[in-house]
Parts: structure tokens; sequence; C-alpha cells
């Protein structure tokens, strides 16, 4: 029925040519648009089509790295690494609505004490932000903040912290307790976004609902698991903001017409409408519909549909030209053990449990679309170890190890009764994580633990996480920027949860290494010390490692000025559709 719906509003659109410019994507359930409040990859995504930071990534340069976007130039920086000054750009103003009062709902100028309030929110207790871990003892004074927030009946947004001011409208000073060499790329991150207080204040708890930026989109419906609707931030034409495509690119990039557009105003399309498909037989037949633009993380069940045994667009989809790009998704799939839980603090059962999984079955079920992990830093990332995983697929060590921890034949010798363990899942409506799941189960069966599963929508297995109430889960890490830090800083005993580290492990010896090599810029030692830390994971297996992800995304034809990128977010801006193409698609109206 739903499919059916979609494919009649589709044809009327194209017939009628109402809405110009509009990219359709998939995407999955979110909980909302708070950058305090989540920090999965869905709604990452959207909030940063509606909300900026001083930096952004870079789209078209290689190696990555950042560029100033709501900052007029990269910062100031003083001789000793410590204090970062920012000049806010002049004329940015947030989106017009309700909130503010003081314009009659017109919006208003952005101004450097926006930023110095958003990391405030961030580090207010109250506010149990799954998003502080990045500036956990790192700003003078911050964590002083934060400490009287917790005590404080009202959080006081006024107080004064000596290292994050506003010295003038257009001036953001970040003063560091010591140097902090990924703060750049922090700061791109979507935590780092400008919220406006008037905002917050205004909605209360209902501020995850109603998002305010000053980014190139605005929210125009939510449909809570079935439909997102941004469209052109009007704000931006009333007030003569003008962002270009970018002007310089790396060999190749011209060849490719990423640069047919240099220089134009961003955003190049109107309108953005995501679906929530979980299905991947819809989200397939939807795509050779022209129903969506995009297909990223190709399904298991369509990937013989799309490519052959080298990865190649099979010769009739390249025929209608449909465009397929690939790279490395710096992403870990992993089991977590929560180690709160007293069972799994025992580390020759998790050194058990990893021995137990046959990677070899798990890939050839995945269509031989991943490769073997070998430790928590992907392939690609400086540290990343070479060596195989210590605790790899050997079924015979594996029981061995298991009646060592003191469950032979998976059994409590006490009671006599089975081994028992509860996995949490995120995704119930996905076919292809219950075959892995089950896969899973499957394996540990055959050592004699008995895995349970529970199954969640994606909002209730976060809230889950976040407050330590999973035994074991499933899950992935998608890298923020790219430094191995970005996944190591998952096993750091700070950020346990409603931070990143959803096992809550806790080493000290991994924990000091960890610390030492923040302050280290990139170079052999610093590299040095996360193959420490690598090894030190890799021997402890608070998670059991699943997979290392290639990435592959097919675009339809009348999308243009794509270049896989595994780090930027909000790009959509970038993008540009062909209308023609698709509406002479459209009227066709033919599925091959």
């Amino acid at each position: 029925m739903l499919f059916a719906a979609l494919s009649f509003s589709f044809s009327a659109r194209a017939a009628t040519n109402a809405v110009p410019s509009t990219l359709y994507l998939n995407t999955q359930k979110i909980r909302g648009f708070d950058p305090a409040k989540v920090n999965d990859v869905a709604a990452n995504k959207s909030i940063l089509r509606i909300y900026e930071c001083l930096l952004q990534h870079s789209y078209l340069a290689r190696p990555f790295t950042y560029e100033p976007l709501l900052a007029e130039s990269l910062p100031g920086i003083s001789s000793n690494n410590l204090v970062y000054t920012f000049k806010i750009r002049r004329g940015i103003y947030f989106s017009g609505d309700p909130c503010f009062t003081n314009t009659a709902g017109k919006g208003r100028e952005l101004v450097a004490e926006d930023f110095v309030y958003s990391l405030k929110r961030l580090a207010d207790a109250k506010n149990a932000s799954v998003n502080w871990w990045p500036f956990e003892d790192k700003i003078k004074g911050l964590d002083t903040f934060r400490e009287r927030s917790n005590t404080n009946a009202v959080t006081n947004y006024d107080e004064p912290i000596e290292g994050l001011r506003a010295t003038d409208r257009y001036t953001l000073r970040i003063e560091l307790k010591r140097p902090y060499p990924q703060l750049l790329w922090v700061l791109a991150m979507t935590q780092c976004v400008a919220v406006p207080r008037e905002a917050v204040e205004f909605y209360g708890p209902q501020f995850i609902m109603h998002p305010v930026g000053t980014g190139p989109f605005v929210l125009k419906e939510w449909i809570r698991n079935y439909r997102l609707e941004f469209v052109k931030n009007p704000k931006w034409a009333e007030t003569g903001r003008i962002d270009r495509y970018p002007t310089n690119g790396v060999p190749g990039d011209a060849e490719a017409g990423l640069l047919a557009d240099a220089g134009k105003p961003l955003p190049l399309i109107d309108r953005i409408v995501e679906y929530v498909i979980s299905d991947p037989a819809t989200e397939w037949l939807m795509f050779l519909n022209g129903q969506i633009d995009e297909l990223r993380m190709i399904s298991r069940d369509n990937w013989n549909l799309i490519v052959d045994k080298d990865r190649k667009l099979l010769p009739n989809l390249a025929a209608r030209g449909f465009q397929l790009f690939s790279g490395p998704q710096f992403t870990e799939y992993y089991a977590g053990f929560n180690m709160d839980d007293p069972i799994l603090k025992n580390k020759k059962l998790r050194q058990a449990m990893n021995c137990a999984l046959n990677l070899d079955d798990w890939i050839k079920m995945g269509n031989y679309r991943n490769k073997k992990p070998t430790g928590p830093i992907p392939d690609g990332m400086t540290g990343h170890a070479t060596e195989p995983l210590p605790y790899s697929f050997d079924p015979e060590r594996a029981k061995k190890l298991l009646a060592e921890a003191g469950y032979p034949g998976g059994k409590n010798p006490a009671t006599g009764r089975r081994l028992e363990l509860t996995i949490e899942v995120g995704r119930a409506d996905s076919v292809e994580v219950r075959q892995s799941i089950e896969l899973f189960v499957a394996l540990m069966e055959r050592i004699g633990i008995v895995i349970n599963t529970s199954y969640n929508n994606w909002p209730a297995f976060m809230e889950k996480m976040e407050n330590r109430r999973c035994q074991m889960f499933y899950l992935a890490w998608t890298a923020d920027y790219p430094d191995a830090q970005n996944f190591l800083l998952l096993n750091y005993g700070k950020n346990c949860s409603p931070g990143p580290n959803h096992s809550n492990y806790v080493n000290p010896e991994f924990d000091a290494l960890f610390e030492k090599s923040t302050l280290l810029p990139d170079g052999p030692e610093r590299t040095a010390l996360y193959k420490q830390m690598s090894d030190i994971v890799r021997e402890d297996c608070p998670w059991i490692f699943l997979t290392d992800n290639f990435d592959d995304v097919l675009r339809q034809p009348w999308t243009h000025d794509y270049k896989y990128h595994p780090l930027a977010m909000g790009l959509e801006k970038i993008y540009r559709v062909d209308d023609a193409a698709r509406e002479k698609f459209m009227k066709r109206g033919a599925t091959p």
C-alpha cells in the first residue's frame, strides 16, 4: 500500500513539475534534531542540513582536510597551541521561527556568543549529552561549569568560562588546558553546530523536534518513521547570503565533471525528501522507478543485481546511466560487551566468543562486500594492525577458553545450566541485520552459548545503550574525522555511556596511553601509541570484531556533483539534479 501511494505521488509530481530540483533519499528512523542529544549517522545528516559549524570538511580536497564555514577563516592559534581565535562571518542569520520574539519571528544574526552557548549545552550535566566526550577535560573552566550544572537547581548559562568567551560580537576565543591536535576536526562535527538559545528556551523539551539553524535547508515536515522533507532556507535569499560550490579540485575532478558548477551559489537543489525504507526489495524497486536517487550500503539481497564479481556495475545498469561510487567507509562493525555485567567481565569468556566467530562465513553471507578486521582501527587509518586478530576463528581454542572461563561446554558447573546472554539489536525492520544476528547466534551455539536476541527500533536501542541497559549490543561506528583516535576513543574509560564507549570498558593502561596520545601531533610517536592501544583492545576483547566496511553508492543519472567522501555529512547543498532528465524518465513511467 505504501509503495503504491508513493508511485502515485511521484507520477503526479513528474506530470505537473510542481516541485523543482528535489533530491529523493532513503533514511532510518531518527529521534530528532538536537545536536546535544543524538549522535547516529541518520540524525547527523539531517542536523547538518539545518545547522552549521565553524568549519566543514573540504568536499573535493584529498587528503581530507577542513575549511571555514561560519568562521571567516581558519583560526589564529597561539604559539603554545592553546588559544584559538575565530572570527565569525557577519550577516549570517538563523532562519525565521516563532522563538525569535524580539524580531517577530524573523530570525536574528549569528554571533560568537551562540557558539559559547552551544558548547555550554554539551557541558550541562542536566542535558546528559551523548556528545560531551570531545570536550571533557579540554577547555579551561568548562568542566567546572559542568560540575556546577550538576549541583545547581538551575544551570546558569550566563556564567563566564575562562577558556570559552565571545570577546566581541564576532570573535570567539577558545583556550585549552593542554594541546588538542584534533580540535579543528572536532569543531566540524555535528555537536559543534551553532544553536540559538531562544529556540532551546522557547521549545523546552520539544526542542529536539524544532530545529532552528543557519544552514542551507529548513525542516518543512517530519512524519515520524515515514518521511522527512527539507526545503531551501529562505533566509539565505532574504539576507543575500552566498556560499559557493568549490572551485579547486584535485587531479581528475574536472574530467569527472565535478567542477562544472564551480563558483555557483549553493544550495544547487531546492528540496530534499527522505523516506524511511527498511525493506531492500522496496528500496530497489523505488530506485529503479526513479523514486529515490541514491542507494547507500547496498543490501545483500540486491548486491548481485547491481555489481559483478569485480565490484563493477552490471552492463545493463551502466547502459542506463546509473553511477557507482566506491570507497573505504571507515566503519567498524562489532558486537559489544557491556563490562558492567559481572558475567562479561570474564576476559576468557570474551576471548572464547571471539574465537567462535567464523568471519569467513560472515563475509560470505554478505556477498564478500566487506573484509576481516584486525582490531579497533579500520584499514586506511594510521595505526591499523596488519596482523590477524589474536583471537580469530578457532573452534577448539574457543571451547578451551570457555572451559577456562568457568563454562565447560557452555555450562555453569555449579548449576548445570547453559550460559545465556542477550544481545540488543537496533534494526528490527532490517532483514539483513536479522540474518546477521541469526548467524551470530548459530556460531555461539556451536560452543554451547545461548544467545537471546532483543530487537528494538533505533531510538529505543540508543536509549538502552546510553543508559547502560544492554548486556550485549550489535553496533557500528563511522569515523567523524580521519584520525584513529576517533575509533580508540570508543574504549576510553571517561567516554563510558552515555558517551560512545557503550561497552563501558575501563583499562587504566589504555586510558593513560590514550591521554598521552591526545597531546601529540600526527607522527611516529603518536602512531606507536595507537598501535599499543590497539594491541590492548585486541587482547582484552571488549568487542567481538565483525567487519571492516567498504562502501558502494549507486546514484541516478540525473544526479550530479557527487564525489565519494566517507566522512563529510550535510553535502546535499552541493549536489545538483537535472530536473528535465528526471521528468523525461518519470513521464515514460517504465520499470526496466
